[in-house]
């Protein structure tokens, strides 16, 4: 029997959720929300990706396998495609573009005294919005 913290739970550490949470804050990301919080958007959409989960079907599917799990994971409920799908299509794009930009900052100072190869600062980030076929509908 596991009695420690999920795995998903530990990594989900690491994330500034008071930066987080100021970012959705700026960008009225909870306005008119009646179920899925940015938060919750977030942590589902994490997992989703940590897990190689290809559609929003699947997602909801994996989710639903390990429904004793969820409150441990953050999540307060089930999670259906729908919501998931109204979320991924109706949330600001700056929210996410914000937090990569909080998180690329982090790694730049953690990492400022390590020799990595790279030149840490020309670097040059491009963000693809890997979920944009599932929001579309396409579950591939």
């Amino acid at each position: 029997m596991n009695v420690g913290k999920m795995l998903f739970a530990q990594i989900m550490e690491f994330v500034p959720w008071t930066s987080f949470t100021r970012i959705v804050e700026r960008h009225s990301g909870n306005a008119r929300v009646r179920r899925m919080t940015c938060a919750e958007q977030f942590r589902v959409m994490a997992f989703a990706q940590l897990t190689w989960r290809e559609s929003l079907r699947d997602i909801e599917v994996t989710l639903g396998a390990n429904a004793t799990q969820l409150y441990s994971m953050g999540l307060r409920h089930a999670i259906h495609r729908s919501t998931l799908a109204d979320a991924n299509e109706l949330r600001s794009w700056r929210i996410w573009a914000d937090l990569a930009a909080v998180l690329i900052r982090r790694a730049r100072k953690l990492y400022r005294d390590e020799d990595l190869g790279l030149d840490l600062s020309n670097t040059v980030y491009a963000l693809d919005y890997i979920f944009s076929p599932i929001v579309n509908g396409d579950s591939r």
